[in-house]
């Protein structure tokens, strides 16, 4: 049997227990010893992948089973962890916890699909002999599972740390390769959706550094590379570059707009890649400077904060009112959560409210607890602007997820809507993805994976409103002339 590549899956025995900063430090410390990194993160998330980028230098990919099917989560894995040195993914929540009573879905069950080696961490704090009955109960619990080694974390001190080393060897057969010592100074501000964005961070490369300075010295590199079935002789067994996902053999002929910025920063990999290879050159857009829109065929708005800047989204009022004369004459536009609430007419917060580009007739009010949260499924009703063909009376279903704390009040007269909402929230409980001339937005985020390529289709689409009767995007914001397709 051919020895997998090595790989090393960082899960914990609950949420919040500090994977996140030690999947960053880990990064960053083997990065820095000269090894190529593939960072991954299990789920659906945004955030922790920008951190892990950032740290591994190179773009971390999201291995998820609510929208992939197990084949193609380990022909995606093998594909772009090829030629690594090491694959590092970091897992969400516990070890073993998952919406399926069968953990199908859990990190443990990723682990198994991947033959992945397993690195617990364990928040410390204010533990001693009972650590042992933890560790013992997890590699009880599925003996199928390689618990290779453990990471204590959030330490009270040396002698905190002597007594749970003592008893862990004392009663597990499990190695301690990692003992890291409570410290203000590497944590990463949380805010009401995670952690702080790297993106919106000016310090983002200075902590990544304290990071994985902290990690190298308390953490056994030697040892970690050991577990994921690192040898030096294994070392450039590829290019070092991820294989290609595939390019686009033609031209790129339509210019998609995205908005990259600190306002918006939430975009998966895969959707990116997948425009690319439909034929879009990518513009990017920054909403907090650009005073005007440039020459466009559609405009994609990801998600983000832009609650946390709508005051600089505000004043830019120049590209706030292009963006509302494009998408008002037909620019197609798609739009996810943050999108959404920037298309809007004003985004109401701690009882401040700012305006918007006022594109869809509808105010977002931010609430103090989560509208939408987890995994949604969808259904496609007869108005979605760039549907998936399915069989005749049927609209298609498409799995997806949310995470927002606002709301759309105001809705005004003249919006249809492209969803049926068969779990989650979406706008109303009933109904999600605005439809507003040839804009659509909506609170799900899409993943353009198996059989469900929502960036082809929309490029598709704007190539057709393009080069159709329809004006072009271009012709629109009257920067050049009508295209000749």
């Amino acid at each position: 049997m051919k020895r997998p590549s090595p790989r090393l899956l960082i899960s914990a025995a609950h949420k919040s227990s500090g994977k996140t900063t030690i999947s960053i430090g880990l990064c960053k410390a083997l990065r820095d010893r000269g090894l190529t990194l593939r960072p991954f993160k299990k789920g659906p998330d945004y955030i922790d992948p920008m951190w892990l980028s950032a740290a591994a230098g190179g773009t971390c990919r999201n291995l998820d089973f609510n929208v992939m099917q197990r084949p193609e989560i380990a022909a995606y894995f093998g594909r772009h962890s090829s030629g690594a040195d090491l694959a590092l993914i970091e897992g969400n929540k516990g070890l073993y916890d998952g919406l399926d009573l069968d953990g199908s879905n859990s990190n443990a069950a990723l682990a198994a699909l991947l033959c992945a080696p397993v690195v617990l961490v364990i928040d410390a704090r204010g533990m001693t002999r009972g650590i042992a009955p933890l560790i013992l109960g997890f590699q009880a619990f599925d003996r199928g599972i390689d618990i290779a080694g453990v990471i204590l974390n959030n330490l009270g001190g040396a002698r905190h740390e002597a007594k749970l080393r003592a008893v862990i060897e004392h009663y597990t057969d499990v190695p301690v390769v990692g003992a890291v010592h409570h410290d203000a100074s590497i944590e990463i501000v949380e805010r009401h959706l995670g952690l702080m964005p790297s993106n919106e961070s000016a310090e983002a490369a200075a902590r990544i550094r304290e990071i994985g300075a902290a990690v190298a010295r308390q953490v056994d590199l030697d040892r970690v590379l050991e577990i994921a079935g690192w040898r030096p002789s294994t070392r450039g067994r590829g290019s070092g570059r991820a294989a290609a996902a595939g390019a686009f053999l033609g031209s790129a002929d339509v210019r998609i707009g995205w908005a990259r910025d600190r306002a918006f920063g939430f975009y998966y990999a895969d959707d990116l890649e997948a425009l690319r290879q439909a034929g879009a050159q990518l513009v990017p857009v920054d909403t907090l400077r650009d005073a005007r829109l440039p020459p466009l065929d559609g405009l994609f708005i990801g998600g983000g904060f832009p609650e946390s800047l709508m005051q600089e989204l505000e004043a830019n009022a120049a590209l706030r009112a292009d963006i509302r004369r494009a998408a008002l004459g037909g620019l197609p536009v798609y739009a996810e959560c943050g999108g959404l609430m920037y298309l809007a007419r004003s985004i109401s917060w701690n009882g401040v409210t700012r305006q918007m580009a006022g594109v869809i007739p509808a105010d977002v009010v931010m609430r103090d607890k989560p509208a939408g949260r987890g995994y949604v499924r969808l259904r496609e009703t007869e108005h979605h602007p760039w549907p998936q063909l399915a069989a005749a009376g049927s609209g298609v279903e498409l799995p997806a997820h949310e995470f927002h704390y606002s709301t759309l009040e105001n809705i005004g007269t003249g919006v249809t809507f492209g969803y049926e909402v068969l779990r989650g929230y979406g706008i109303d409980g009933r109904r999600d993805g605005i439809v507003y001339r040839n804009v659509f937005a909506s609170y799900a985020h899409l993943r353009s994976v198996g059989a469900h390529n929502w960036a082809a289709r929309f490029v598709a689409f704007a190539r057709r409103v393009k080069c159709g009767a329809r004006q072009s995007a271009a012709a629109i914001v009257k920067r050049e002339p009508e295209p000749v397709c």
